[in-house]
């Protein structure tokens, strides 16, 4: 629909939908209604925008999705169908909803919603963000927060200009498994926190699918993986060492696996899964991960991300000839690291080790091990056990699962980030733009120790970034 169309229409039905849906609970200029749910626009309805709009359904007193952004026509359809949405608040753009929530601003002072979920591709995050702050949306944002320095500095600066409450995806933090660890951390009863071990296993083939053949395969089209798929990682590590704070960083890892010259010889030159006479043999096989599954039944992830709408065998057997998803994982135009280790010094003398690698069973099922003065916890993201050497006792821990992805995470963090825009509180959310800002510059110092083969020092770190931003901002006006 041409966009003026559709503002025309928009502002001859807005008084309806405001009368029908909303009766004073859309946020003005000034704050939150308290005579209804905190009503979101999600911008993005991918895996992850879903992820976060499914609160909505099962808690409509609590939130409303009310306005959407999406470009798939069959996904954008689903989703309004989904959540009920008014027609005339379904854009195909991130623009379109911008452009419409100005309009209704200057004409009757209200913005379409409370609060916006951006969920959109890594290297938009900024100018999404920076445009719906400037409006005065409360904002949840997918991680990671920016995919270069220069677009982390100006967010921050956006979100601090504009006084909003933000909410960073690091749903880590949010799952009932880190809140009990985080609760026994701060709590003290095991001393003080010495050292953390912590292994992010991403899962063979869910690399294959995000990071060799993804939309997260190129660094210069997204951002490295330590920074997309690990951002969370150190930073609920930076979150048990606080107040401590990273002081020194060193990593090393490399692309050593999903390459042309480790192409098995089988392979010969097929290009493509389906074609490849070591299909059957290959753990990679784009038929195993997507095609097979959805004929034996199977809609979810990872086959509904590669398709608009339902994956069906039709849709599936054409993405898998044509896409990148079909292609073969050793001729994938992919450059990010398959594996990576990461250390850090903390300020009060205290130390953390990270290994990201994709050669796993396991999916995302973290283990951990924190090393306290008086005693310990080893964990899996389901179970932890806690040691007591001055009791001399083991306890195992099972937290109440909440469903969701990340082990209840998603669920946490927005039903934290909701109650936090409907009381107007930042601190309710449990982080804030500072501690955001300080775990992605972290991620940023491990990377740049990583390629330049030395210690960083961490402060000195955000110092000159700070400098050198601040210089290429002084410069563009």
């Amino acid at each position: 629909m041409p966009l003026q169309f559709k503002m025309e229409t928009l502002c001859h039905k807005l008084p309806k939908y405001l009368d029908r849906q909303l009766q004073g609970a859309m946020g003005d200029a000034t704050g939150i209604d308290d005579s209804g749910p905190v009503t979101i626009a999600v911008i993005g309805c991918g895996q992850r925008g879903q992820a976060y709009a499914a609160y909505a359904l099962s808690n409509p007193s609590k939130c409303k999705i009310v306005a959407m952004a999406e470009p798939r026509p069959n996904t954008c359809a689903l989703f309004a169908q989904m959540y009920s949405i008014d027609g005339t608040l379904v854009f195909r753009d991130w623009a379109g909803l911008h452009a419409a929530s100005a309009e209704t601003i200057k004409t009757i002072g209200h913005r379409l919603a409370d609060a916006v979920v951006v969920a959109v591709q890594d290297n938009m995050h900024l100018q999404v963000v920076e445009a719906f702050a400037e409006q005065g949306y409360h904002i949840l944002c997918e991680k990671p927060m920016a995919t270069s320095l220069e677009d982390i500095m100006k967010m921050e600066a956006a979100v601090k200009r504009a006084g909003i409450i933000f909410g960073m995806g690091h749903v880590l933090r949010y799952s009932p498994y880190s809140k009990a660890i985080t609760e026994i951390v701060r709590s003290g009863t095991l001393g003080e926190l010495i050292n953390a071990v912590h292994v992010e296993p991403i899962g063979y083939f869910h690399f294959a699918h995000s990071y060799v053949r993804g939309n997260w395969a190129q660094e210069e089209e997204s951002s490295f993986s330590l920074m997309t798929k690990s951002c969370h990682d150190i930073d609920i590590l930076c979150n048990w060492f606080s107040p401590a704070t990273p002081i020194r960083t060193s990593s090393f890892g490399s692309l050593k696996h999903f390459r042309k010259d480790v192409k098995p010889s089988a392979a010969a030159d097929a290009q493509r899964c389906l074609k490849c006479p070591c299909e059957r043999t290959c753990p990679y096989s784009a038929k195993k991960i997507y095609l097979d599954p959805v004929t034996d039944g199977e809609k979810g992830w990872p086959a509904s991300t590669i398709v608009d709408g339902i994956p069906d065998i039709e849709n599936i057997h054409e993405a898998l000839e044509k896409g990148p998803y079909g292609r073969c994982v050793y001729e994938s135009a992919n450059d990010v690291c398959d594996n990576q280790v990461v250390n850090i010094e903390f300020s009060n003398g205290s130390t953390a080790s990270f290994t990201m690698v994709a050669f796993t069973s396991l999916i995302c099922e973290r283990q951990t091990r924190l090393h306290f003065t008086y005693g310990e916890i080893v964990g899996d993201m389901s179970t932890f056990t806690v040691t007591d050497f001055r009791a001399g006792t083991s306890t195992l821990h099972t937290p109440p699962l909440e469903g969701g992805g990340h082990g209840g995470g998603d669920l946490g963090l927005i039903k934290t980030f909701v109650k936090a825009v409907k009381a107007g509180k930042q601190d309710m959310v449990g982080t804030n733009i500072d501690e955001v800002v300080k775990s992605h510059l972290t991620v940023f110092a491990a990377e740049s120790s990583r390629k330049e083969g030395r210690v960083v020092d961490c402060i000195e770190y955000e110092k000159d970034v700070r400098r050198k931003v601040g210089l290429t901002a002084g410069r563009s006006n």
